[in-house]
């Protein structure tokens, strides 16, 4: 039978608007959050000062770039970046059809995590559509490898995160999240993890033109001592491990539909998560579109059935 997933797409009942501080370029941003049609996905819109608009989907053959997070679109063009953190509530609260217009060139970082999206959604209400929804079904392992660290995707009944940090700091060490993850679990577990970093690392961030809005309101920092600065301390003992499997729920759910299967990762990121998410989806062999046998709006993963080679790309977001 499997893990219970859902049938049918879905978005937003009303708008939601968040405004915030960028972490990188340390711009104030303002998003909004629109309903959007059947088999829309998520759609970007840039708008600039003069009223132009430049729309961008949020699917995997359009990330720019991935360093320290993930950019969609052109990093000397139309672009926008730190997309995982909203990408992740997307996922997290089974929204398949959403237009985020934005005033700027990255997401507000929040306090770090999904959390504030995830509450900013939950206000405006979701709304399901008489469409069904088609998952990206892994049929075989696919493996890709960068330096140290690697990552797969492999054949399960449900959609499983397998994420294990290993950084040489006595603070983190080595730490590992693993379980079968759907929306109940990550609101629980994994939403309000932050993102993180180390003072040591500060200059060279800010002379690159990166971390410029981050602060201890929206990042746990390291010090060279290896203590926590906030205040306030971690949100859970293995919070960086956390972090980094919300960041890989963001990043995958760029495939433009969510998968059945599990995600492993050792030692990985922005980079390594989008390496493995093409490696996947280039390969015809490794993975199929599945939807809901009939009309019903929980279908356990076992349950879906193959779509024909020619419906499936109809729409097909998850071709590269």
């Amino acid at each position: 039978m499997g893990t219970e997933l859902l049938g049918y797409q879905a978005t937003l009942c009303d708008r939601a608007e968040l405004s915030g501080i960028a972490v990188h370029s340390g711009e104030q941003v303002s998003i909004r959050l629109l309903p959007a049609s059947p088999n829309t996905g998520v759609q970007f819109r840039r708008i600039y000062e003069d009223g132009t608009v430049a729309s961008i989907s949020a699917v995997a053959g359009h990330v720019g770039a991935t360093d320290l997070c993930t950019m969609l679109g052109d990093p000397s063009g139309v672009h926008v970046a730190t997309v995982e953190h909203l990408m992740a509530a997307f996922w997290a609260t089974g929204l398949d059809n959403v237009i985020v217009e934005i005033d700027g060139d990255e997401v507000p970082v929040m306090d770090g995590s999904s959390q504030v999206f995830i509450e900013a959604i939950d206000e405006a209400g979701i709304v399901h559509h008489a469409v069904k929804r088609r998952y990206v079904r892994v049929k075989k392992t696919v493996r890709v490898e960068i330096g140290g660290s690697w990552a797969e995707f492999r054949p399960h009944q449900g959609t499983r995160f397998e994420v294990v940090i290993d950084f040489d700091s006595p603070l983190i060490g080595r730490q590992e999240f693993k379980a079968d993850v759907n929306g109940d679990v990550f609101r629980e577990e994994l939403a309000d993890a932050r993102t993180f970093g180390f003072m040591k690392d500060v200059g060279r961030l800010w002379a690159s033109g990166h971390a410029l809005g981050s602060s201890l309101e929206n990042s746990v920092v390291i010090s060279d001592e290896h203590t926590v600065i906030n205040p306030e301390g971690l949100r859970y003992s293995d919070e960086f491990v956390r972090h980094k499997t919300l960041d890989a729920i963001g990043d995958l759910a760029l495939a433009g539909a969510q998968f059945i299967g599990c995600y492993a990762s050792y030692r990985g990121g922005h980079r390594l998560n989008a390496a493995a998410l093409k490696a996947l989806l280039t390969d015809r062999t490794a993975y199929e579109i599945v939807e809901t046998p009939e009309e019903r709006q929980r279908v356990f993963s076992g349950d879906f059935v193959t779509v024909a080679a020619a419906q499936a790309q109809a729409h097909a977001p998850w071709m590269l």
